[in-house]
């Protein structure tokens, strides 16, 4: 949540804070600012509202700088307003701080502060430390020595940037939340995620927890917490700025669940073999898994879903599984033993909850693997072994793409346990599945009536989605899809759950979506049955040729394949049923309110 941008050196750093801004919005749309240095001082821009609004704002300033930072804020301590924007300042104006994170004692430091004379205007828990490092610049610290000093008396999760008058310098750090330097030829680059400076440089460092970095035109310094100089990688991103575009969509969602295909062919590039019926993971060769007895998925939202996927095939391939809810596992820790992996399923790689359960686990001497989409990212650091889920970059705040790569990455992975830890034989026809769904998809976008579903059941009272076994998360994540970007509500159930109790919801102005795999379908018949019993619309995803087509009063039509495989199909139409009904609501369907991207705080 919230997005941090900053540039040194930059003869355009304005346009470029702006541009950074503006492609950070799906961390955080509630309010926007930036401070530059103009050479008279620092000048401070912020406002609640779009960045598209402080874009105009500034533009007709037409401010000049070479050194600047901005954010875009998802609220946490104070409504979204002009005074709660960031950049905070300090009592002088001469300091300036954004910052992303919960900084838990900020009621004591801002208690203490206000007790020595300074005046705070905001409800931000960030304000306190631009008004902390005023305090040791006055008792004579240097700059670098006033950040150091005040990140030391913080506690919580932050990624904090910093600029001050009479510097052209940017100080950050990081504790819990993600930051990332961008090392260009006449500028670097300092964000909250590789989006924001992708079209000035390809070239990156992934900060870890507790360093500390200088920047400067000239280039940049990292050091630890005791003052140790550090050396990180340079890495080179994969993707280009054109892949993070729109390139004509009317918005990110739609062109991201167009791109499935795509995804899904760098997916499983060079991890099946069909002649074989095998799964050749790079990470993990043959054995890598002899040992597991169990394996525990944590997650949340959409990657809980495809956790929960995981779970069903697991099972399927009888490798006992389960699947928890990242936030829940901290509360109350299930048990373990030695010959337990645990999976972190996540696809930016920071999602604090799941990161905090990792770290759980790994305390308790468990084996950790990390199912991601970012290299680079705190999970794929922290975990002895990371699997990429390959999605390429995912801007819409719904996700669609990533969801289809979490699964079909995760049912490779499920084979590679399951042949490694049990006498299963991977299956030629399942295998054979992998490599064909790409272009299962492509045919399930082509051909899909889901527009006119939207159109026919627009003004219902409630939106319910049901299916068996691997349909079951699909009909979870469907529903969530519906909610997250419609407003509508929409509850997915277990369909065997229908009959103890949701079924009193059940009327004409109700429809519900029967999510078929090919597997239990006489069952999957007899709850549509007791549905239309009750006068309940059912829209069936499911084969055109299938008896619960034939029985719902619309069918979302997807191909036949194997039932492991099937809900991948199915979701796609439930994606484009959630992205036409919003349409048809004039929802902000890539920037849903009170929704961000990448949830860094607890």
């Amino acid at each position: 949540m919230c997005g941090i941008t900053a540039c040194v050196g930059s003869e355009r750093t304005v346009p470029t804070l702006l541009t950074g801004l503006d492609n950070l919005e799906y961390r955080g749309y509630d309010s926007a600012g930036i401070a530059i240095q103009n050479g008279d001082g620092l000048s401070v821009f912020k406002q609640e509202g779009k960045v598209s609004d402080l874009a105009e704002r500034v533009r007709r300033r037409d401010p000049t700088a070479t050194t600047g930072i901005g954010h875009t804020r998802w609220s946490t301590h104070g409504p979204p307003t002009d005074g709660n924007a960031h950049p905070h300042t300090d009592c002088t104006g001469e300091i300036a701080i954004v910052h992303n994170g919960i900084i838990e004692n900020y009621a004591q430091l801002r208690s203490m502060l206000k007790a020595r004379g300074h005046e705070l205007t905001s409800a931000t828990d960030t304000e306190v430390v631009p008004h902390l490092v005023e305090e040791r610049l006055d008792q004579g610290a240097t700059t670098f020595e006033a950040f150091k000093d005040t990140v030391d008396q913080l506690e919580g999760s932050y990624a904090l940037a910093m600029v001050a008058e009479g510097g052209d310098t940017v100080y950050a750090t990081r504790d819990g939340s993600p930051l990332v330097l961008g090392v260009g030829e006449e500028a670097n680059f300092l964000a909250s995620d590789v989006p924001a400076f992708l079209e000035f440089t390809g070239n990156v460092v992934y900060l870890e927890n507790g360093d500390t970095v200088v920047m400067d035109a000239d280039g940049y310094e990292i050091s630890h917490r005791d003052g140790a100089s550090i050396e990180r990688p340079v890495r080179e991103v994969d993707w280009t700025a054109e892949d993070a575009e729109k390139g004509g969509f009317d918005h990110y969602m739609l062109k991201e669940i167009t791109e499935q295909p795509t995804a899904l062919r760098q997916t499983i590039r060079g991890r099946i073999d069909p002649d074989r019926g095998s799964v050749e993971l790079e990470t993990f060769p043959d054995g890598s898994f002899a040992d597991v007895e169990r394996v525990q998925f944590i997650a949340c939202g959409t990657s809980y879903h495809a956790a929960l996927y995981a779970v069903q095939i697991l099972s399927n391939r009888g490798v006992p599984a389960d699947a928890f809810l990242a936030s829940e596992y901290t509360a109350g820790v299930p048990p373990t033993d030695e010959d337990t992996l645990v999976v972190g399923v996540t696809q930016s790689g920071e999602t604090a909850d799941t990161l905090n359960a990792l770290e759980m686990a790994r305390e308790r001497g468990l084996e950790t693997v990390a199912v991601t989409n970012v290299i680079g990212s705190t999970a794929a650091r922290t975990c002895d072994e990371s699997l990429f889920i390959r999605a390429g970059p995912e801007i819409g705040v719904a996700a669609t793409k990533t969801f289809s790569s979490q699964i079909v990455t995760l049912c490779c992975l499920a084979e590679r346990i399951a042949t490694d830890s049990t006498d299963h034989c991977p299956s030629e026809t399942f295998v054979q599945a992998i490599e064909e769904l790409p272009g299962m998809i492509e045919s399930v976008i082509d051909r899909s009536t889901a527009e006119p579903a939207a159109i026919a059941y627009s003004d219902s009272d409630s939106y319910f989605f049901v299916g068996r076994n691997e349909a079951r998360p699909v009909a979870l994540e469907g529903a969530l899809k519906l909610k997250e970007i419609s407003y509508e509500h929409a509850e997915g159930f277990a369909a065997g759950e229908l009959k103890h109790g949701p079924l009193a919801l059940v009327t004409e102005s109700t429809p519900v979506f029967a999510i078929a795999t090919g597997s239990n379908e006489e069952r999957m018949v007899s709850t549509t049955e007791e549905i239309r019993a009750r006068d309940g619309p059912v829209i069936s995803v499911a084969p055109a040729d299938s008896e619960i087509a034939a029985l719902a009063d619309h069918n979302l039509a997807v191909p036949e394949t194997h039932p492991d495989l099937a809900g991948v199909l199915a979701n796609v139409q439930l994606q484009l049923f959630a992205y036409h009904t919003a349409s048809l609501l004039d929802r902000a369907i890539d920037k849903p309110r009170n929704l961000a991207k990448s949830v860094t705080v607890e």
